[in-house]
């Protein structure tokens, strides 16, 4: 994850908590991220992590019932949490916060739910956020430290996809594209441009983040960089062995989908770890890894959405439908 500025997290991390109840985890995320100077009318986006979703969203409704829907408000917790559990992918949303001159989205989430998706991409929800540049005010958890994980398996998947050679651009470009793989929004309710948007509005923040694992594929020669103007130009070695230690670093869930699913061109190797898949040659491995997280991102995003239907309402559902079409056609005519 980007590194925070210190004194703009501290600034806003004490008010918000007079707002909303203690959490163990949180991070500021999206758009907003990006300008010194976002549009009034644009939401500051939020993820919180929680021990008891059951108990924070007691007190929560308690302190602020109006953060949530007429009719979320009137059933009770157990309702809100089996919502975000059975239908979503474990976050619930509350949009269209008013707060201090600000209009905010925060999504709830428990804390365990939360270091799953960023060990393992099982939902590959929440992983794909912190696979960007955030800014994190609160981390009791240490979820900083956990998500250097999930990063080096970005770096991974995201080198599988790329050809022989690409620039540092391309490379945060494609780590970026990740999680709207297979999202059903982008192509009716996203920008277009959202992955150029993000990486050229946080590039230095990207360098920052994927330092480590760019040294550390430079060391162990996966890599070789050379200048090109102020960013990095890289080359891969795509042979066989490279490859294979590239697909070992992917999270265990996406190894075992891609075993099942694409066993026929896949060499299932080393009896005494049944998980460790050896692929025949890198174009392969890029097969099974797009196919893999589109799969994986479709559901996820679905299911997020239903959830945030039914968790919003209709009208408010509709009103940030609405705001999300309105920017993807103003992308698309331009």
């Amino acid at each position: 994850m980007g590194p925070a500025e210190a004194g703009r997290a501290a600034g806003l991390a004490g008010p918000l908590g007079e707002l909303l109840p203690p959490v163990d985890f949180c991070c500021a995320y999206g758009s907003t991220l990006l300008h010194a100077r976002p549009d009034a009318a644009s939401m500051v986006d939020y993820i919180l992590g929680v021990a008891d979703p059951l108990q924070w969203h007691s007190e929560n409704l308690e302190r602020n019932p109006g953060h949530y829907s007429g009719w979320m408000a009137r059933l009770d917790t157990g309702a809100i949490t089996r919502l975000a559990d059975n239908i979503g992918v474990g976050v619930y949303f509350n949009p269209f916060v008013e707060w201090r001159d600000k209009r905010i989205k925060y999504g709830v989430v428990r804390m365990k739910d939360l270091a799953m998706d960023v060990l393992t991409w099982d939902r590959f929800y929440l992983s794909g956020r912190l696979q960007k540049p955030v800014h994190v005010l609160v981390d009791n958890w240490d979820i900083r430290k956990v998500n250097t994980i999930n990063l080096k398996m970005a770096t991974s998947a995201s080198l599988l996809l790329l050809p022989a050679e690409f620039t540092e651009y391309d490379l945060y470009a494609q780590i970026c594209s990740l999680s709207y793989m297979g999202d059903l929004r982008m192509l009716f309710a996203e920008d277009k441009n959202k992955v150029k948007k993000i990486v050229e509005g946080s590039f230095q923040s990207f360098q920052l983040m994927y330092k480590p694992q760019i040294q550390e594929y430079i060391a162990e020669g996966l890599l070789k960089a050379s200048s090109y103007g102020q960013q990095m130009a890289f080359q891969q070695d795509c042979g066989a062995s490279s490859t294979i230690e590239l697909f070992s670093y992917l999270p265990w869930t996406i190894q075992r989908r891609m075993q099942g699913r694409f066993v026929s061109n896949c060499i299932v190797s080393f009896p005494e770890t049944p998980t460790r898949t050896v692929v025949s040659s890198k174009e392969v491995a890029a097969t099974c890894v797009r196919k893999a997280l589109r799969r994986r991102v479709m559901v996820s995003s679905a299911r997020q959405a239903v959830s945030g239907l039914l968790a919003s309402g209709g009208a408010v559902a509709a009103r940030y439908l609405g705001k999300k079409i309105s920017k993807a056609w103003k992308s698309r005519t331009i």
